[in-house]
């Protein structure tokens, strides 16, 4: 949140809460990011390893023009990635 809008009261609209995608054990958080005129590919990957859970930020250079592309990518590739690292994707 920017300065300005601190000082004038308008607030940051809040993320919208998804429901994980499950995959092998781990939970793929699509988080698309907006990016100039479009959304950038982003996910959260978690997964528990005991009582700890390991998080892994899943971000690339691909930008869609719709939101919906963008979330489905972003699946798509973290699913890709669980099946290629395995746990190293957490190392």
């Amino acid at each position: 949140m920017n300065l300005l809008s601190r000082l004038f009261g308008r607030s940051a609209p809040e993320a919208k809460a998804v429901d994980p995608i499950l995959h092998k054990s781990c939970r793929i958080f699509p988080q698309p990011a907006k990016d100039g005129g479009g959304f950038r590919l982003a996910a959260r990957i978690e997964k528990d390893f005991g009582d700890q859970v390991k998080v892994h930020h899943l971000i690339r250079a691909d930008t869609f023009t719709s939101l919906e592309e963008a979330t489905d990518t972003s699946i798509a590739k973290a699913k890709l990635a669980i099946d290629q690292l395995g746990d190293t994707l957490f190392a």
